[in-house]
């Protein structure tokens, strides 16, 4: 991830292939879509017995739907959540709904900002067709037989990104808010650094003992690994603040700059990443821009005050 001893999690075979009971109330079934950007693939959980709940169908994928399927016969299922409309979460939800009937609730459809249908960077993978029977508010719980689930909203990654706490096992679906894997991709214009960082900060004030997340195997010392993210995310702002104090003013200088070496599938990640730090210093004043705020403006240090 990043180096930082803070920032360890428990692997526990995060692979692609048949549904594994993780914990009492929870079985997982890893969708089979590996990437830069997925790691093992898109984790899928069935919460409860009989009558239960799943959280984060995943992508579009015959096999996967199908095997979620085989995963719950001779079981119904009450509840489809979704934790946010990025493309490797939510466009499942559909036919499960139309195979067993359940509603679909979690996050708010996307809502590109100024209109544009499509978006632009990562705004480009939302699911466009997802559509809600009811999308959850912050504190609103989803209950079923042995299982009870709170909506916790953490926009940052997404606008309408949200968790869901299991009362019962005092644990969390995390989505890709925290991942057992990797820091956390937060591109504008849709990522915001600023709602990001709050959203750290809120589950950091709560006390669940084990994050089940979108991508990766379970963060056990959630707390620990909060601080490391935190850590390293001001990390990566005081590279960034380091390099424009030496003279860089592009994104494309200030990352050939800081990820050495980087994956160059990643590259483009890590410019919205770069953005969404800069979008932040120069709300808080720590960064002046020249011409758009975006991935192709110029980026200075802020005149002097007189003062």
């Amino acid at each position: 991830m990043t180096g930082d001893d803070d920032l360890t999690f428990d692997a526990e075979d995060a692979e692609a292939g048949a549904v594994k009971r993780v914990s009492p109330l929870v079985r997982r079934l890893i969708a089979n879509n590996p990437s830069p950007f997925t790691f093992t693939g898109t984790c899928s959980y069935i919460i409860g017995q009989g009558s239960v709940a799943i959280v984060d169908p995943g992508p579009l994928d015959e096999a996967h739907i199908a095997a979620l399927l085989d995963a719950i016969r001779g079981e119904s299922v009450r509840h489809i959540l979704v934790t946010h409309t990025h493309r490797d979460h939510s466009p499942a939800a559909a036919r499960l709904k139309a195979a067993t009937g359940a509603a679909i609730l979690g996050a708010r459809p996307f809502a590109p900002k100024g209109g544009v249908s499509e978006g632009k960077g990562l705004d480009a993978a939302h699911d466009l067709h997802y559509a809600p029977d009811h999308a959850l508010s912050d504190g609103e719980r989803v209950a079923g037989p042995g299982y009870t689930l709170e909506t916790v909203a953490t926009p940052g990654h997404a606008a309408n990104h949200l968790c869901f706490a299991l009362v019962e096992e005092n644990s969390l679906f995390s989505g890709d808010h925290v991942m057992g894997w990797s820091t956390t991709v937060v591109a504008p214009p849709d990522g915001s650094m600023s709602a990001y960082m709050a959203s750290l900060e809120k589950l950091r004030s709560r006390g669940e003992s084990v994050f089940w997340p979108g991508h990766g195997g379970p963060v056990r010392n959630p707390q620990r690994y909060m601080r490391g993210l935190a850590h390293h995310r001001r990390q990566r702002e005081a590279a960034i603040l380091a390099r424009i104090e030496a003279g860089d003013q592009t994104i494309d200088e200030i990352v050939a700059a800081i990820y050495v070496g980087l994956d160059a599938r990643l590259v483009g990640a890590a410019k919205l990443s770069t953005l969404a730090h800069l979008q932040d210093l120069v709300e808080r004043g720590l960064v002046t821009a020249e011409g758009t705020l975006d991935l192709n403006g110029r980026y200075h240090k802020p005149p002097r005050s007189n003062g």
